[in-house]
């Protein structure tokens, strides 16, 4: 086990929580309704889908019963991977894009970014009763019950949500049922101020009196293909009534005597395990932790795997390059070859072949961690929810290329390549395998990056996951330029700049530097010791245990 510097060398209004049953997550009464199904003699699955429904209530603003979702579970023996991510209608190619929305000055089908033609179907609420079947031990019911509750008394809005939200509202406003849900007196709510749900929980007691396939096959399917049907739409209650979670192997990588997970395409987590096979080639704990040096490799590494990631990754069934080719020793090994320790590059992919968004972390103290993500993307997704149900719909149609010579060109039925990442890791011990972390962090592109940075300070500079949590990070953009966070020292930020590192102006008032959950077991096989977990504080979040 990794033997933690206790101390936070950077600022913050957080300390790390200690538990034999946590919960943590970016909103606190998300993560009180979590213990509270401990406590009524659930686990940490039933833990983690209490906190999940409640955020869909609380934090609307990244996700939402029209989302999307993956877990990551560890049973007590084994890791599960959940792939509840949704597929475009059945109606929906290139050509249908180009029909309706025109070409772009490269030749390409247009695509938009918010209203119905960027809907896929949704997947969190199936992903949800997919979990609950196998894992909970509470009925259905009782995991709705902290939600249902919220949203018909109300609740006084956080802090942050109230920024993001007022942020998001002159873009979205105009979208079908959008201010009729999230704009009560006209305007965004403001911090503290009240607010309630009815249509929302009315939803969420169909789902619990009626079963959670209710929204695919009953009355929360039928308004949501009706809604569809008359704004013009492509889904149908046919798109809805065929949808199916899948159960998956998850992918993994080692790195400093640990074994890192993630879900497997058409997500993104395999760019942290690339980046961590590059850097696994590098000794950075001979470098300071915060110096120029080490977050140099870092953002050359993350790069790299970028370049493959956008290049190779998508709907399985469709990509040319499968994930164990990219995580080939191999093949990163040569691409670890390409880092300048000196300058910054703009990596074009390798050829491997060479012959928004919530997360929480919960676990308890039987030994039950889950580490689960949901989100509608871009804040509030597509910006349509359906009249009279709180069902705000995803905009994941955005993850698809138009380009027809993608491997992640659109196609019905098609999984997009998708931003949302669940992470895990175990550590080997002889035969053993034992669970060490639950961990994920939010924000579109970000996540991956998050991943990295932690797993870095926490393995090899031996820093405690709530310092982890709280150090400043950077962020590569799809153009391969870097933000950097406020609390970057300056003359770090400087001598990056020296190095050829393009850094961008930063404006992204939903995004921003991501934030994380994560829970660490303390000691192998030792109930009694229990957990540490962090909980961002770039978020209105809150760890909690008992």
């Amino acid at each position: 086990m990794t033997h933690f510097d206790w101390h936070n060398p950077y600022p913050t209004p957080r300390l790390p929580v200690f538990a034999r049953n946590v919960v943590a997550t970016s909103h606190p009464l998300a993560a009180q309704a979590g213990l509270r199904m401990i406590w009524e003699g659930g686990n940490a699955v039933d833990a983690a889908l209490a906190a999940a429904a409640v955020l869909t209530i609380v934090e609307p603003v990244s996700c939402g019963l029209g989302g999307d979702a993956f877990a990551l579970v560890w049973d007590g023996e084994a890791l599960h991977g959940l792939n509840a991510s949704g597929v475009a209608p059945a109606a929906w190619s290139v050509d249908y894009f180009r029909r309706r929305h025109g070409e772009s000055a490269r030749g390409i089908a247009a695509q938009p970014k918010r209203g119905w033609d960027t809907v896929t179907v949704p997947g969190v609420v199936a992903g949800w009763e997919a979990l609950s079947e196998k894992f909970g031990e509470l009925s259905f019911s009782d995991i709705m019950a902290p939600a249902i509750e919220i949203a018909e008394r109300g609740h006084a809005v956080a802090n942050i949500v109230a920024r993001k939200w007022a942020a998001a509202v002159p873009e979205l406003q105009g979208q079908p049922g959008f201010a009729e849900a999230f704009m009560p007196h006209g305007r965004a709510p403001s911090p503290s101020e009240l607010v309630r749900f009815a249509g929302h929980a009315r939803t969420l007691r169909e789902l619990a009196e009626s079963g959670p396939r209710a929204f695919y096959e009953g009355e929360p399917a039928e308004r949501i293909a009706a809604f569809a049907r008359d704004g013009g739409g492509a889904l149908t209650a046919a798109d809805l009534r065929d949808y199916r979670v899948e159960w998956v192997e998850p992918i993994a990588k080692d790195y400093r005597g640990y074994t890192v997970h993630e879900i497997p395409p058409n997500g993104q987590g395999i760019a942290a395990l690339i980046a961590l096979g590059i850097l696994s080639r590098f000794d950075l704990k001979a470098l300071a932790r915060d110096g120029v040096d080490s977050q140099h490799m870092q953002i050359e590494a993350m790069k790299l795997a970028f370049a493959d990631v956008y290049r190779y990754v998508a709907d399985p069934r469709a990509m040319e390059i499968s994930p164990a080719e990219l995580l080939d020793d191999a093949y990163l090994a040569a691409r670890a070859a390409c880092i300048d320790p000196r300058r910054a590059t703009h990596p074009a992919f390798g050829m491997p072949r060479a012959g928004g968004t919530i997360y929480l972390s919960a676990a308890d103290e039987r030994g039950m961690m889950v580490s689960f993500i949901q989100s509608n993307y871009m804040g509030f997704g597509s910006g349509v929810v359906v009249p009279g149900t709180g069902i705000a719909l995803q905009n994941r149609g955005c993850g698809f290329s138009m380009d027809p010579r993608s491997p992640n060109a659109v196609a019905g039925g098609k999984r997009p390549f998708h931003t949302i990442i669940p992470a895990f890791v175990t550590q080997r011990e002889g035969a053993h395998v034992w669970p060490v972390m639950s961990f994920g962090v939010m924000g579109g592109d970000m996540q991956p990056q998050g991943h990295l940075q932690s797993i870095v300070r926490m393995l090899d500079y031996g820093q405690q996951p709530q310092a982890a949590c709280d150090a400043p990070r950077w962020k590569v953009n799809r153009d391969f330029s870097i933000d950097l966070e406020s609390t970057f020292e300056p003359e770090v930020a400087r001598a990056l700049e020296a190095r050829g590192h393009r850094i961008a102006a930063f404006d992204d008032p939903y995004m921003d530097f991501g934030s994380g959950q994560y829970v660490w077991k303390l000691e192998h096989g030792n109930a009694e010791r229990g957990y540490v977990a962090a909980s961002d504080s770039r978020r209105d979040g809150l760890a909690a245990g008992f």
